[in-house]
């Protein structure tokens, strides 16, 4: 396991480097895997996830919001995302490997015994809600965006329309068919595609994330995200026991609410939940200002136990 920096900044060591230094990359397994590293080098650590089909990227605008707070930003391009870190083949990329390497992320960033801070948007959020599951230990808070508990997503599906929104998660087990469509979208072409997968979101930023993903050499490694679901195992549906936030919102075309009501039954910790309205499936980015002030006092409130805060 390695890591790489940029300069050194001033001041002492902080917490989360013992040699003050910003992230730029780090390795694991011999995959190298990029870092946009931001904010207050003393701050506490908060290490951001993100989703399909977008990068390091989507957190642009919450980040700085975490900055003025007084917190420091971690945001890796994740397993297939980040160009040096693509194996080949879907096993490669089953959750118990994608939580491993941010297990590997933390490893660098912090001494042994301390925690961070972890937020999730999309499959960064399932990432999420594993790792707090199975290593409690290194996560100070979870923070969920989009996406419930795996358990109660898992659960939804067969209990309500989750099934038939969850429609694309399984066109894309199919080999080669998903990657010759998703070049062939035109957006200008196809405005009405554009605008439902879009949910609100600008146009020109799933333009942006689409074009990328193609043009990167991202997409299939992506798309191995779903492929590798068949691999899951029940050790990733534990129940979570750190303080946690689950945010989703109420024009989320991917997601109904039958899985965030599921939800509080698998979070044993403090627990908090908020539905934006008017929002859809791109929080981070639809609604960057509303969820730093909801990390604001989640951040900074951490209880050992208690009921659940009020909606």
């Amino acid at each position: 396991m390695g890591i790489h920096h940029s300069g050194r900044d001033h001041g002492g060591p902080p917490p989360g480097r013992e040699d003050g230094r910003r992230i730029t990359s780090y390795d694991r397994d011999g995959l190298v895997f990029d870092v946009v590293d931001g904010g207050p080098l003393d701050g506490e650590i908060v290490v951001l996830l993100h989703g399909f089909p977008q990068t390091s990227s989507s957190w642009a605008l919450l980040a700085p919001l975490l900055h003025a707070q007084g917190y420091r930003t971690l945001a890796p391009d994740q397993r297939g995302y980040s160009p040096r870190a693509r194996p080949r083949g879907r096993f490669a990329y089953r959750m118990s490997q994608l939580v491993e390497d941010v297990v590997a992320l933390i490893g660098v960033a912090c001494p042994a015994g301390r925690t961070v801070h972890v937020v999730g948007h999309d499959w960064g959020a399932a990432v999420a809600w594993t790792l707090a599951g199975a290593r409690p230990d290194l996560v100070a808070t979870l923070t969920a965006l989009s996406v419930p508990h795996p358990a109660a997503f898992m659960r939804s599906l067969v209990t309500s329309r989750q099934f038939l929104m969850s429609w694309y998660m399984y066109a894309f087990q199919v080999p080669w068919l998903p990657e010759l469509l998703l070049r062939r979208i035109d957006p200008a072409s196809a405005p009405r595609v554009t605008e439902r997968l879009a949910a609100g979101q600008e146009p020109g930023r799933l333009v942006r994330d689409m074009e990328h993903l193609v043009a990167s050499g991202a997409l299939t490694p992506a798309l191995n995200w779903y492929r590798a679901m068949p691999f899951s195992t029940p050790g990733q549906l534990a129940k979570i026991t750190v303080p946690t936030l689950f945010v989703n919102s109420d024009s989320d075309p991917a997601l109904g609410q039958a899985g965030a009501r599921r939800t509080r039954a698998l979070v044993s910790g403090p627990y908090t939940f908020r539905t934006l309205a008017g929002i859809g499936h791109w929080i981070p980015e639809q609604a960057a200002s509303e969820v730093a002030g909801l990390l604001r006092a989640h951040l900074a409130d951490r209880p050992r136990g208690g009921p659940e805060r009020p909606r």
